[in-house]
């Protein structure tokens, strides 16, 4: 007897993808797989793999990618320095190439002919999802409900989901609950009352980050350990790149650090407004610009800074495995192997403060910047570089 087609299915365990699951046993004549990438975010493997069973799921694959996701996507953006449009740390778009890369593995791996995601026709994150998709496993149907179903509203889901016996969480009955997005790296929230711009973000929103004027009275220290650009350890102690975010981000939650309100320009040209918060990756953020301060030359830096907006683009985007987007990279990293020393930081309800910078690299000279007369800089160049650069001013 032949066997069914298959579809890899990006499957949380939630309402949303519960009812994307059934809905694809309806409309497909193929055999769906659940897959789930463990990438930090808060995961009910035990509800996950139950609520799958449910609709005779037969595969359910549940990957620790937490790890992975940190050193070679979370790290190689961290130096980069990657801010998009000012403030935003990209914890979301960050994470969908890895979890598109893996659930290609597992559609190749299974020999299934389509994928499915359950991002919405409005956001960034179906753009995220397809092009990983198509990078990796070109000749692969995309099943993206949301453009194609017949189900316009949040009560069409909730009826779909009543009529197929689906389990609704009591918050999301009537009103649209908030959307989040959580990973090792960040947590997004948007919808409901943030919507409208002029409406401050009530403070039962945020998850992971103390209030500041709750976080103690106390200033904590904690130095950040770099080599070749990466985080290796905190307080002298090696870490594995997953345990190092785990750690910033407790020790970062605990004093406010991290928050970031912002209305942000959407790939597909909608203004969104979201609260966000990242509190381990803004402290790898002002300390990998600290150490980078005292490691390398201004050329180098002052590069970096101009392709910062670009590479931060285009992370945004969703053109992770972008030509661009590598070379890009490979400008960032050409000096990477300077980049080694320690950070100190002063956190207080919060701030954020440089307490010391400690490197054997010799880019930055006490005796040449030194008030104290000395032989190391000769003061008599100064008045023919002023000359020189007087001539290229345009009046």
């Amino acid at each position: 007897m032949k066997s069914k087609k298959r579809i890899v299915l990006a499957y949380s365990g939630g309402l949303d993808t519960s009812i994307i699951l059934k809905w694809l046993q309806e409309n497909y004549n193929a055999e769906v797989i659940c897959y789930t990438a463990d990438i930090g975010q808060e995961i009910n493997r035990k509800k996950i793999i139950n609520n799958a069973k449910k609709f005779g799921v037969k595969k359910i694959i549940i990957k620790d990618l937490k790890n992975l996701f940190v050193k070679d996507y979370v790290f190689p953006m961290i130096r980069g320095n990657a801010i998009y449009e000012g403030v935003y740390l990209l914890g979301t778009s960050i994470a969908r190439p890895l979890i598109a890369k893996d659930q290609i593995r597992v559609a190749k791996k299974f020999k299934a002919y389509a994928v499915s995601h359950g991002a919405t026709g409005k956001g960034n994150d179906q753009v995220r999802f397809e092009l990983g998709y198509h990078y990796f496993g070109p000749k692969i149907k995309i099943v993206a409900p949301w453009r194609i179903w017949k189900l316009k509203s949040r009560r069409d889901l909730i009826n779909y989901a009543k009529k197929h016996g689906i389990p609704i969480p009591k918050d999301k009955k009537g009103a649209p609950p908030f959307s989040v997005d959580d990973n090792l790296f960040h947590t997004s929230t948007e919808g409901k009352i943030l919507e409208n711009p002029k409406n401050s973000a009530p403070e039962f929103i945020f998850q992971r980050t103390t209030a500041p004027e709750k976080a103690p009275n106390k200033p904590t220290f904690i130095s950040i350990n770099f080599k070749n650009g990466d985080p290796v350890g905190i307080n002298g102690k090696k870490l594995n790149p997953e345990k190092i975010l785990t750690k910033l981000n407790l020790i970062a939650g605990k004093n406010g650090v991290g928050r970031v309100d912002l209305v942000e320009n959407r790939f597909l040209g909608i203004k969104s407004r979201g609260v966000y918060e990242t509190p381990g990756g803004t402290l790898l953020i002002h300390a990998h610009r600290a150490i980078e301060s005292v490691t390398l030359d201004k050329d180098t830096m002052h590069k970096k800074d101009s392709i910062m907006p670009r590479y931060a683009e285009l992370i945004y985007n969703g053109y992770w495995y972008s030509k661009e987007r590598f070379k890009l990279q490979k400008i960032i990293d050409q000096k990477r192997n300077k980049v080694n020393g320690s950070i100190k930081l002063k956190l207080y309800k919060g701030n954020i403060t440089i307490q010391s910078r400690i490197t054997k690299s010799n880019a930055y000279s006490m005796k040449k910047v030194s008030f104290e007369e000395n032989k190391t800089f000769n003061k008599s160049n100064v008045e023919r570089f002023i000359n020189y650069h007087k001539k290229k001013l345009q009046y």
